[in-house]
C-alpha cells in the first residue's frame, strides 16, 4: 500500500527471499569467540537482513532501541538494535541510531510511512473502509489522511454495527471493490464478533481492536492522564469517563480536545495501529 521504496537486495537473495547461504565466521556459535563487527548507522534507505526471520528490507525509522524496515512488499517489521544483529551485504554489523546533523531523514506523513513530496490525490477506488463512528473516522484521518488520499481509499462511518450485513450485501464487494470494516471493541464471543463472522469473506475483511471506544485507542500518556479510567458496566462509556476524569460532559468537545493531541502514529496504540494497516493494504493491494 505504500508509495515503493526503492532500494537493492543484499547479495544472495533470490526473487521471492533469501537464498541459502554460507555464513561468515562472524556468526560461527558461542564457543568460538567472535570478531569484532563494524557498526553502521542505521540510515534511512538502507537495505539489510534480519538473520533470526530472513526479513530483508530497508531501514524507514531508527527509534530509541528500535530500528523499523520495510520489505519489497511494503511489509514493516520492527526489531531491536542488538549487537550483531543484521546482515548488510551478507556479513554481519551492528546497527547504530545515526548520529544527530546526519542526512535529514525523509519527511513522514502522520502514520509513519514516506511522504510523497507533490503528490496529487488519487481517484478514489471502488473499494473502501467503513468504520463504526464519526469520531473513528476523525481519528483515521488525522493519522492516515495522506496515505489514503495517495491510495485513493474513501473512509465512510457506519454509527454501528447492527445493520452491517445488509450493508455489505449492497456494498457487492469483488476483486475489484473490496471492503475493509474497523469495528470497535471486536472480542471473540461478543455479538459484534458473530455480525463480522457473518460478513467476512474473501473480498470482505473485518477488524477489530479491543477498545471499548476510539478514544481508548489514543495512549493515555498523549492525553496526559495515567490511564483511561473504567467505567460500571451499563453507563454510557464516555460519558463516564468524563466524569471519573473530572472532564466536561460534552463528549464531542473533550474528543475534539483528545484528537488535537494526537499527532502521528506513536500517539495511538499498536493494537489499532496494524489494525488500520491492515485494512488499507487489503483494499489496495492486488493479488
Amino acid at each position: 500500500m505504500r508509495p515503493p521504496v526503492s532500494h537493492h537486495r543484499p547479495s544472495g537473495e533470490g526473487p521471492t527471499g533469501p537464498r541459502s547461504r554460507t555464513y561468515s565466521p562472524d556468526l560461527t556459535p558461542g564457543w568460538k569467540k567472535p570478531k569484532p563487527v563494524p557498526e553502521v548507522p542505521a540510515e534511512p534507505g538502507l537495505v539489510v537482513e534480519e538473520p533470526g526471520t530472513g526479513f530483508c528490507g530497508a531501514v524507514i525509522r531508527c527509534e530509541a532501541g528500535t530500528v523499523t524496515l520495510e520489505d519489497r512488499f511494503g511489509k514493516h517489521r520492527v526489531f531491536p538494535l542488538e549487537p550483531r544483529g543484521f546482515l548488510l551485504e551478507g556479513k554481519a554489523v551492528t546497527l547504530v541510531r545515526p548520529a544527530s546533523g546526519g542526512p535529514v531523514r525523509p519527511a513522514r506523513t502522520a502514520s509513519g510511512s514516506v511522504a510523497v513530496p507533490g503528490a496529487r490525490a488519487r481517484v478514489a477506488r471502488a473499494g473502501r473502509i467503513y468504520v463504526e463512528g464519526r469520531h473513528d473516522a476523525e481519528l483515521v484521518e488525522k493519522v492516515w489522511g495522506d496515505d489514503l488520499r495517495v491510495e485513493g481509499v474513501v473512509v465512510e462511518y457506519l454509527e454501528g454495527v447492527d445493520d452491517l450485513p445488509s450493508i455489505v450485501d449492497g456494498f457487492a464487494p469483488g476483486p475489484d471493490a473490496k471492503l475493509g470494516v474497523l469495528v470497535d471493541h471486536l472480542v471473540p464471543g461478543t455479538k459484534e464478533w458473530r455480525i463480522a463472522q457473518s460478513v467476512t469473506s474473501e473480498h470482505a475483511l473485518v477488524v477489530g481492536h479491543p477498545y471499548i471506544d476510539i478514544w481508548e485507542a489514543v495512549k493515555p500518556s498523549s492525553v496526559g492522564i495515567a490511564a483511561w479510567p473504567r467505567v460500571p458496566h451499563g453507563q454510557d462509556w464516555k460519558t463516564g469517563v468524563c466524569r471519573a476524569l473530572g472532564w466536561p460532559e460534552n463528549t464531542g468537545a473533550v474528543w475534539q480536545a483528545i484528537l488535537k493531541r494526537v499527532t502521528s502514529y506513536r500517539d495511538l496504540e499498536p493494537e489499532l495501529l496494524g489494525r488500520v494497516e491492515e485494512l488499507i493494504d487489503f483494499v489496495t493491494v492486488t493479488p
